[in-house]
């Protein structure tokens, strides 16, 4: 597999969360404080991660954790 077929393949996803000011929006507290769990080659695999931390912050209502497909601002055209 060359090195640019491997590029292509990676569908690179950010996992981060922090706490939200109020239920029904996503509007951080404290963006200084912001859990950046890291990037993940692929959906899968942040889906794990996304699950592990909402999972550990389930007693907090107003924690929150999300996945960003980078790929698609990297690549626009991209579609996973």
């Amino acid at each position: 597999m060359t090195a640019h077929s491997q590029e292509s393949e990676q569908l690179l996803h950010l996992v981060f969360g922090g706490e939200l000011e109020r239920l029904d929006g996503a509007t951080f507290r404290d963006i200084d404080d912001l859990d950046i769990v890291g990037i993940f080659p692929n959906f899968a695999s942040a889906e794990k991660a996304w699950r592990r931390k909402a999972q550990q912050t389930v007693d907090n209502a107003h924690m929150r954790y999300f996945i960003v497909h980078l790929h698609r601002f990297l690549s626009p055209q991209q579609h996973d």
